[in-house]
Parts: C-alpha cells; sequence; structure tokens
C-alpha cells in the first residue's frame, strides 16, 4: 500500500579505513576490515502504515537525522533493510540544498525536477507555490539573501506543491513564524485526511502530542519506546530535564528540600544545564536550586499561566553589607523574556546584609505567562549600595531548563491576558 515504510534491524556506521583500497574492496564484498567505525545507528525496527502520523523525538546526536536519510534513501544502512512504497516528500535540511546563487523561482524549477515532476507540471503549479511560500519579490533573487525563515517557507512549498504519499519533515518549520507554521500544519492536516503518511522530527513536545497518532523515541542511536505521543515525550523529558519528584508538596515547604550544604549540587538537580556561563567576583556561591509548580518538584512542564517557584541556595564566604539577589528568565533563542532582583521585586526588604559562613535561600515567584517552548533560567548574587552599581559575586547564566506547555490559545511570547467585551451601541 502506498505510505506505508518498514524498517527491519537497520544499523549505520561510518567507517574510516587505512587505504581507498580497502574502502573499494569493502563496496564489491571482499573481507576487509575497517581502521575505526562509529554506530550511530543500531537495531532500529518499526512500521508505519499508509496514513499514519508519527512523531521522532530524541536529543541531538540522537541519530534522527540518520534514520530519515536512511528512509528517504539519501544514504544507504550499513545492515538491516528497508521498505517503502510510495511518493516521499522530504524536507530534512534548511533549504533542501538550494543553491544560493540562483533565485528563489530557479531553485523551484532544480528541486522540484529533482523530486521526479515534469518541467509542464512545475510551470503549471508555480503560481501556487509562490504565492504559499509568500515572500513578495524576493522569491526572484537570490537565495543567498533569504533568511532562515525565508528559506523555510519555498522548501515547504515545493515539498507540499503536489500531495506526497509521505512527508517528512524535520525541524524545518521551528524556524518559521507562528503565521507560517499554522499555514504548514493546516496543509498537513488536509493531506493526511486525503490518507497521506506523516513523519514529523521536532523538540516542540507539543507538536508531536498535538499533531501525530504515535512517536518514537530514540536514544543513543536506538529506539527507546514506540507508544502514544504523551507517554513517549514523557519519556524524553526525562532524558532532556531530567526525573521529575512528583510527590506533590504544599508550596511553603518547597524551601525545606533544599538543605544548607558547602557543596554545589546543581548537577545532581533534574533541568541542570552543565553548559551553563557562570561568573562573578567570588565571596559568594549559588550551590543549590528546586523548581517547583503546582506543588511539583522539578516537574517536567510548567502549564502556561501556572506560578511557579525558582528557588536557590547561596553560601557565603565573605561579609556583605548588602547583597542582591537576581534572577533571569530567556527564550533558548537567546531573546530576554524577563528579569528581576530582590530590589526590584521587594524594595529595601530585597538588600540583605551577611557574614561569614551564612547560608540563605532566595524565591521568585511568579505566574509563567508565557508561550509553550523551552525556557532558560539565569540566577544570580550581587552586592552594591546602589541597585545600578552592583558587583556580580555569582552568576549563573543559562544553567536552568524549564519546559512550558499551552494553556490558552495566544500568539506571541507573552500573554498579556486582555479582556474583550462587546458594547451595544444605542442612539441617543
Amino acid at each position: 500500500m502506498s505510505g506505508s515504510i518498514s524498517v527491519r534491524g537497520i544499523g549505520k556506521a561510518y567507517r574510516q579505513w587505512s587505504s581507498e583500497w580497502l574502502r573499494m574492496a569493502s563496496w564489491v564484498g571482499f573481507p576487509s576490515k575497517p581502521r575505526s567505525e562509529t554506530w550511530v545507528l543500531r537495531d532500529v525496527s518499526f512500521s508505519i502504515q499508509p496514513g499514519e502520523s508519527v512523531g521522532i523525538v530524541g536529543k541531538n546526536g540522537a541519530g534522527k537525522s540518520t534514520l530519515l536519510k536512511l528512509i528517504t534513501g539519501t544514504t544507504q544502512p550499513s545492515e538491516g533493510t528497508i521498505e517503502r512504497s510510495g511518493t516521499i516528500a522530504a524536507i530534512l535540511e534548511l533549504g533542501m540544498g538550494f543553491n544560493p546563487d540562483l533565485t528563489g523561482r530557479q531553485n523551484t524549477f532544480h528541486s522540484a525536477g529533482l523530486m521526479g515532476h515534469s518541467q509542464a507540471k512545475i510551470e503549471a503549479a508555480m503560481a501556487d507555490i509562490e504565492a504559499f511560500a509568500d515572500i513578495g519579490e524576493y522569491f526572484d533573487k537570490p537565495v543567498r539573501v533569504y533568511s532562515s525563515g525565508m528559506q523555510s517557507r519555498v522548501a515547504f512549498a515545493v515539498a507540499t506543491a503536489f500531495r506526497p504519499d509521505i512527508l517528512i519533515v524535520d525541524e524545518a518549520l521551528s524556524v518559521g513564524d507562528a503565521y507560517f507554521q499554522a499555514k504548514c500544519f493546516e496543509r498537513i492536516a488536509r493531506y493526511k485526511s486525503e490518507g497521506m503518511t506523516f513523519i514529523l522530527v521536532t523538540h516542540s513536545v507539543g507538536d508531536v502530542v498535538k499533531h501525530c497518532d504515535r512517536a518514537i523515541y530514540i536514544s543513543r542511536g536506538r529506539v527507546v519506546r514506540d507508544g502514544s505521543p504523551r507517554e513517549v515525550t514523557n519519556l524524553y523529558l526525562d532524558e532532556l530535564f531530567g526525573r521529575a519528584d512528583s510527590r506533590v508538596q504544599p508550596e511553603v515547604e518547597v524551601e525545606q528540600v533544599l538543605v544548607p550544604t558547602r557543596h554545589d549540587v546543581f548537577h545532581e538537580r533534574p533541568g541542570y544545564r552543565k553548559e551553563e556561563h557562570r561568573w562573578g567576583g567570588g565571596g559568594a556561591k549559588i550551590v543549590d536550586f528546586m523548581v517547583s509548580a503546582g506543588g511539583e518538584r522539578y516537574p517536567h512542564t510548567i502549564r502556561s499561566g501556572q506560578n511557579a517557584a525558582f528557588v536557590f541556595t547561596a553560601r557565603f564566604d565573605e561579609a556583605f553589607d548588602s547583597v542582591v539577589p537576581g534572577f533571569l528568565l530567556k527564550t533558548v533563542e537567546g531573546h530576554f523574556v524577563y528579569g528581576t532582583n530582590s530590589v526590584a521585586a521587594a524594595g529595601v526588604e530585597g538588600v540583605l546584609p551577611v557574614s561569614v559562613g551564612d547560608v540563605y535561600t532566595f524565591r521568585f515567584e511568579l505566574p509563567m505567562h508565557v508561550n509553550e517552548g523551552v525556557y532558560l533560567v539565569s540566577l544570580g548574587l550581587s552586592s552594591g549600595e546602589s541597585p545600578h552599581e552592583l558587583q556580580p559575586l555569582d552568576r549563573r547564566y543559562d544553567s536552568i531548563l524549564v519546559s512550558v506547555q499551552a494553556g490558552r490559545a495566544f500568539s506571541g511570547l507573552v500573554d498579556l491576558q486582555a479582556k474583550f467585551s462587546i458594547g451595544e451601541y444605542t442612539h441617543g
């Protein structure tokens, strides 16, 4: 049946040979041993039926993109077999191999031709492709002047100009704006209703749950779980953020789990990001943290609009007349969402004098009125008499990852909670 995929025991190894002669000998079946080999996939098996929508999740380097290249036939497995039926359209890399010196229109002819469509068929669809991409006069300019979002628009428009039996999308929609993403998923939904098989590779667990019938979780080159989107994405979040402590605790007791310590235990906490940037003049150290929402410690996800507490413990090795703790929230793309400190949040009561050996716990609590996505949390300690002349003691930038799940629908990054009403006009 058109649109089906059967993957049986496939593996992919990248090999290095001591000579090109041995490499060529291996192509014709001559027994030869490579100098080294690295397996990126091993013993992967699953089937996808016609009309199914399947999400594939996993950390960077798990083998997802390699798997898609094997499915599309752009590379061959080192072991195992893949059977596929029907036409395949795939957006595996941004730009689909566009030539940067050709225009969007010229690249459309080239890419659609490589997909097997005739010149006449492409010309007949060109107006629709141009309209769907919606990049105006840039459609006739070289691709090298395009933004990543513009490349994504043209790539998707070309790949879906003719309904394929199987559509594969690998993170290509993540660079598009919300309007374009909605338009893409509308087209995908229409094609799915007509029987198209859809494979989505993304880091957005919300998109997997919303748009897929099932999900496959890959870790270290192997299939860990194949099941319902919610079950699989929860396992993925376990790996990404660490397994949450689901014991429900009253919010007032959150601080009690952060015991005074002279050791830095950040790396032991779920959600810690080892790529953090840490700096400061010293004299104090941030040694522990806790994220809490809905009475749950280190939750996998925080609902948009839900109150969340960000608590951290600091140890002081020097005395300071005034210490100011700080908090910062950013998107993973680096956009600042919100920042505050104890003075901004509490005024003069937010300034704390400390002595050598003191250990304090600081808490910032706020409603997470942000859209669905993954966010970076930074924590800091500073000292100084004036809010404008603070000296950093210990700052841990981008040290914590938190995932926010969509609540009520809205566009943009921050929910300003607009109110709507209707008034009836009466003639006076």
